[in-house]
């Protein structure tokens, strides 16, 4: 049989104070403060497996516990936003893409590493953002991480610097107040970020500036596609034309810049903003339907509509109406479709131009397609229109130029080109030559063909670009 001593209460025989003392479910070691307790062994255990040890409100530890380390998470790569927890550091793999690691609320004392993974930090950057209203290194905005193979460890101070970082492999990390974005194929130019896309994707605003509410409002073209040219018929029109230079990313634009209008800008927030691309319209042979208009672009609010197709034949002779207008078909009298529909101000294009009389009056001559900058050329007894001009933006930092029309087609007995508009527009072709495509991401419109059964030129894609300040 076990022996047992049974009692409630262990007492000094000095003072009769406690050294032990049983008060229901909770038993108190030792008799408060400047009374150390020293338990002596070669190894000692506290509390049960599972459980958990806890220092009481006020108390500090010493010898024991973290004191600037953290435990490395590495059975959980992080690849897309996560919340980091106190004492933990994160391998975060970027490759797949931009994410967020989100900072828990931090205490004196809070420790939060993270290591980029895969070394792909400068192209996916990783943004941290601290918890609510605090602070990183002393300014209340997220940061990004955009070096590539950067590790950060963070330290929580006080509510005047919020997390500082203790220890840095690549440079000095504070707080972002700038404009925080992910999106397309991404540059820079001076203090400004550029996000192009030349397909549909998706602009991701993760962080909106602190600065001024200024800095908010983006510069952006917004370029549709460029319609197709006709088989014996009028260059495409190009896609319509939309741009906004704002004052806080300075660089040269377009005559067409729509900055101040409400209507023309767009301040973004913290949300996520669908790209649309518009494709060009194909172009089409003789007498069939008309070659197809271009598709739209759009950014938020800001849609540019596509390139009007050209004249295609006896069928089909009037140029189509869109951003700029298609040409109009020769041999019959084809007028040029409609530029700037529908109407925006600054106009995202010009008309196309008319056809002249049949045959008899000096053979089948085409209009050519408008231009953001022109409207498509008129065909004359001799020769079929030029396509309309382009015009030039520098929003990606050297200067580009866009948007021309098509040129229309020559017919019989003609077999001389045309030429498409600067901007990407497309040559008008002899009896018999298919029309010249226009350049992809430059709206251009397709060029007119001459007849002969060979149809005209498709139309080239357009793009959409957003430059804002970064630092």
């Amino acid at each position: 049989m076990t022996s047992k001593i049974k009692v409630d209460n262990i007492n000094k025989v000095s003072d009769d104070s406690n050294i032990i003392k049983k008060c229901g479910t909770t038993t108190t070691i030792g008799s408060g403060a400047s009374n150390p307790i020293v338990v002596d062994g070669s190894a000692v255990t506290l509390g049960r497996c599972g459980g958990t040890v806890a220092l009481a409100s006020g108390a500090t530890q010493t010898g024991f516990g973290r004191t600037g380390t953290v435990d490395w998470q590495t059975g959980s790569i992080k690849t897309s936003t996560f919340t980091a927890a106190s004492g933990e550091g994160y391998f975060a793999n970027t490759s797949g893409g931009a994410f967020t690691m989100n900072l828990p609320a931090g205490t004196a004392g809070s420790i939060v590493s993270v290591v980029d993974y895969t070394n792909t930090f400068q192209t996916n950057s990783l943004t941290v953002a601290p918890n609510g209203s605090q602070k990183i290194g002393g300014v209340a905005a997220p940061n990004t991480l955009s070096t590539e193979g950067q590790s950060v460890t963070f330290v929580y101070v006080d509510g005047t610097e919020g997390w500082k970082n203790v220890q840095d492999s690549t440079s000095n990390i504070t707080g972002n107040p700038f404009l925080i974005a992910s999106g397309g194929t991404e540059t820079i130019s001076g203090n400004c970020k550029i996000h192009t896309f030349t397909g549909p994707g998706t602009f991701t605003v993760s962080s909106v500036s602190t600065n001024c509410a200024a800095e908010n409002t983006v510069s952006h073209l917004v370029l549709a596609g460029g319609g197709g040219g006709g088989g014996l018929g009028g260059g495409g029109g190009a896609g319509g034309y939309r741009e906004v230079k704002t004052p806080i990313t300075p660089y040269t634009a377009s005559p067409l810049d729509g900055y101040p209008s409400a209507p023309n800008r767009v301040t973004v927030t913290v949300q996520a903003y669908p790209i649309v691309v518009g494709g060009g319209g194909t172009g089409a042979p003789y007498n069939s339907p008309n070659p197809a208009s271009g598709s739209v672009s759009s950014f938020s609010t800001i849609i540019s509509a596509g390139g009007g197709g050209g004249g295609s034949g006896s069928n089909f002779p009037n140029g189509e109406n869109g951003g700029s207008g298609g040409g109009g078909n020769g041999g019959y009298q084809g007028n040029g479709g409609t530029g700037n529909t529908p109407p925006v101000s600054p106009s995202q294009g010009n008309n196309g131009g008319g056809a002249n009389n049949p045959y008899s009056s000096g053979g089948y001559r085409s209009g050519g397609g408008g231009g953001a900058a022109g409207t498509g050329g008129n065909a004359d007894g001799f020769d079929s229109g030029g396509g309309g001009n382009g015009v030039a933006t520098s929003i990606t930092g050297s200067p580009v130029t866009r948007a021309g029309g098509g040129g229309g087609g020559n017919g019989p007995p003609s077999p001389v080109p045309v030429p498409g508009g600067p901007g990407g527009g497309g040559d008008g072709k002899g009896p018999g030559v298919v029309g010249e495509a226009g350049t992809d991401n430059l709206g251009g419109g397709g060029g007119g063909s001459g007849g002969g059964g060979a149809a005209g030129g498709t139309g080239g894609s357009g793009i959409v670009i957003i430059r804002y300040k970064f630092k």
